[in-house]
């Protein structure tokens, strides 16, 4: 049960999140943490974490929507391929642990950051698809829903890294789309979520209004900078969600077991 005084940090926190998370992703290992130290449970922390970063994403949408960077019409199709793979994600992480994934996706990242990283022409215009865009919404919808249901972490990265290789968008129109997507699978395991009362609204409302600010903000700033932007805040959030998994997947596990002995 969160406190009184827990709201303003939560506020806070969400704010720094959803401006993190529209221009380069990873803003749920900001605001995941910040609701488990708050007292509330992992499945309360991960439904309200859901409920606030749905309103982060529908928020970043809605402005790259509204600065043109996005149809909302071209991503119907993929939009609903994500939202059946997110509720498919979050049935099966019911059911199967998904830390075996820790070890894994930061190895993905830290790929993701390199290729970046010396790929300098990365993103600067629109490029020839390599996916029909049929087969990419299918594919990658079903995909990166399910990975989100079932994990979350850098999804917002890989959609981005996705919609540049895949359909050869630029990096501007390519995070305003990864944002749509994740709006879709945000909504469909928060509507899983809610049913089992694993949801705090006092916390989630809270964080979403700090969300729907950070997110325009971040938005606000993709658009009128562009790749310039952008790319440093990309590199530089993936190899930061990079050494934050990294560290749960070895150094907390070996700090708890020293503790124990």
């Amino acid at each position: 049960m969160t406190q009184l005084w827990h709201l303003p940090v939560l506020f806070v926190t969400a704010l720094v999140a959803g401006f993190v998370d529209s221009i380069a992703g990873g803003g749920g290992l900001i605001t995941l943490p910040a609701l488990l130290s708050c007292g509330l449970s992992p499945r309360h922390a991960l439904g309200t974490s859901k409920l606030q970063a749905a309103f982060g994403s529908a928020g970043a949408s809605w402005y790259y929507e509204r600065a043109g960077t996005v149809a909302f019409k071209e991503c119907t199709r993929g939009f609903l391929f994500t939202f059946v793979g997110g509720a498919c994600g979050t049935l099966v992480v019911r059911q199967i642990d998904p830390s075996f994934l820790r070890r894994g996706i930061p190895i993905l990242l830290f790929s993701v950051a390199l290729y970046v990283l010396f790929k300098p022409n990365l993103g600067l215009g629109d490029r020839p698809a390599r996916f029909r865009r049929e087969r990419f919404d299918f594919f990658f919808g079903l995909l990166m829903g399910f990975y989100d249901g079932f994990f979350g972490p850098g999804t917002g990265t890989f959609w981005t890294m996705a919609f540049m290789l895949g359909l050869g968008f630029n990096m501007r129109r390519a995070t305003g789309h990864a944002k749509v997507m994740n709006f879709a699978s945000n909504i469909s395991s928060l509507l899983l979520f809610l049913p089992g009362g694993y949801v705090n609204y006092a916390a989630g409302l809270t964080m979403g209004a700090g969300q729907i600010i950070g997110a325009r903000i971040g938005a606000r700033m993709v658009i009128k900078r562009g790749v310039k932007i952008i790319r440093p805040i990309f590199v530089s959030v993936v190899l930061l969600l990079t050494l934050k998994l990294l560290y749960d997947a070895y150094s907390r596990p070996l700090i708890e077991e020293l503790h124990r002995l």
